[in-house]
C-alpha cells in the first residue's frame, strides 16, 4: 500500500459537498485502507475522504480507543457539547478549540 496525497486548504475539494456512498465494494474498501495508512503516516487521529481528493462520505478515526471506519456517518442523537482543541491534516500547523455535540 501507499499513502494518498493530502489536500491542503484552500483546495476546493475541501468545501465540496460529499456524495453518499451507494455500495461499499472493493473500491471503497481499498480507499479506506489507503486512508488509514495515510492518517497514521501523517500522525493524524482522523481523516475524511475529501482530504485525499475523494468527495465521498467516508471517514476513518483513531483517537486512541481503536480504529473506526465509517461510511455515510450520521449523528443520530446528541447530549450536551464538549470543547476540545483540534488540529486538521488539511490545515498543517493550525489547531483551534472546537465545540462539538
Amino acid at each position: 500500500m501507499s499513502c494518498l496525497e493530502l489536500k491542503i486548504y484552500p483546495n476546493p475539494i475541501l468545501r465540496k459537498k460529499s456524495q453518499k456512498v451507494q455500495t461499499a465494494g472493493d473500491e471503497e474498501k481499498k480507499l479506506i485502507d489507503y486512508m488509514v495508512e495515510t492518517m497514521y503516516a501523517n500522525e493524524g487521529v482522523g481523516l475524511a475522504a475529501p482530504q485525499v481528493g475523494i468527495a465521498k462520505r467516508i471517514i476513518v478515526v483513531d483517537a486512541g480507543e481503536g480504529l473506526l471506519k465509517m461510511i455515510n456517518p450520521e449523528i443520530t442523537s446528541r447530549e450536551g457539547a464538549s470543547t476540545l482543541e483540534e488540529g486538521c491534516l488539511s490545515l498543517p500547523g493550525k489547531s483551534v478549540e472546537i465545540q462539538r455535540p
